[in-house]
């Protein structure tokens, strides 16, 4: 019998179980895939711990991406065959060795593409280029600063930032987490917290102010950060793992910068035709192999309370991953 890690009400990682779990075979429009590798976001936690701003039904498989193979098709499916590796996303469903998703929520995973980066690929990429192509029309040879450059949308940020020929200043706080941020393509790194953090970004960008500052921490850090940005300067709001950030209303004025909100719910929700053609553009960038996560931990589905509690914790330098095999 296939297994799925569960629970009856939201809680910590602990309070989950690992439970005999089989979807059945997939409905009208559904597919069923046989997960192989399923990513776990900060945010994956947040949610399975009923603490975040959008709450899934009860009882809960959490989750939001995995990759796999299709196992069986309901009817109407079109465009997939049986055996296909594919990407899986949602709002829960993905911490299981089985389960049925709908056709929208089914993605075939691009040729050249391994199914350990599907299964982190989508929504971190996809959120990345859309923060900075559609919400920032980030020009190339501007600079962008990007917080948290080791999780797993910031280390996104900055590959994709420099796909667009964009100057990446990467922030992060350990000498682990720098060397990550560096490998992926990171122009320069500062050292999140440090007392002279504002003078290690200016000589980061040559003395110059920044234009594009991603920001997935919040907290203390969005005040320091919005305080680098020059004439037109865009300041993303990505999350806030620290934290909501109190921001002075004379700070956008005085530099005549905008603070930029990014959710990738609120595109697809609003313009479905430009949520679209960002996640087909993702996935193009994709299939070159110019955007590739970094794995900073693998744990089998036996060990989900670890993985939940590593990947909430923030710690590790790369994003974790749980395998079904």
């Amino acid at each position: 019998m296939p297994r799925a890690v569960m629970a009856d009400e939201f809680g910590p990682p602990e309070s989950y179980q690992l439970r005999e779990f089989d979807p059945g075979p997939p409905s009208e429009g559904q597919v069923r895939v046989a997960i192989k590798f399923a990513g776990i976001s900060y945010v994956d936690v947040l949610t399975a711990m009923g603490k975040y701003q959008f709450q899934p039904p009860l009882p809960l498989i959490p989750g939001s991406e995995a990759s796999g193979i299709v196992e069986a098709l309901g009817p109407g499916i079109t465009g997939l065959e049986l055996g296909d590796p594919v990407m899986c996303g949602g709002m829960g469903g993905q911490f299981c060795e089985v389960n049925n998703f709908r056709a929208a929520q089914v993605t075939k995973v691009p040729d050249g593409m391994s199914l350990e980066t599907a299964s982190v690929f989508s929504v971190n990429y996809g959120t990345a280029h859309h923060a900075l192509v559609d919400r920032a029309r980030a020009k190339a040879g501007e600079s962008l600063l990007v917080l948290g450059a080791a999780g797993g949308t910031g280390y996104a940020a900055v590959q994709v930032g420099k796909f667009l020929g964009l100057r990446v200043i990467a922030s992060a706080s350990s000498p682990e987490k720098r060397a990550v941020a560096l490998a992926g393509g990171a122009d320069a790194v500062v050292e999140t917290g440090a007392d002279d953090w504002r003078d290690q970004v200016k000589a980061a960008n040559n003395g110059k102010p920044i234009d594009i500052v991603f920001d997935p921490v919040g907290g203390d850090a969005t005040e320091l950060a919005f305080r680098t940005l020059g004439y037109d300067g865009r300041h993303l709001v990505i999350g806030f793992v620290a934290g909501i950030a109190k921001l002075p209303t004379n700070l956008p004025l005085l530099k005549c910068a905008s603070l930029v909100g990014v959710q990738m719910l609120g595109q697809s929700l609003n313009r479905p035709a430009e949520a679209e053609a960002n996640r087909r553009r993702t996935f193009e960038i994709g299939a070159t192999g110019a955007l590739v996560p970094a794995i900073a931990a693998r744990y089998p589905i036996e060990a989900y309370a670890a993985a939940m509690q590593a990947a909430f914790d923030g710690k590790v330098a790369g994003r974790v991953i749980l395998t079904m095999d």
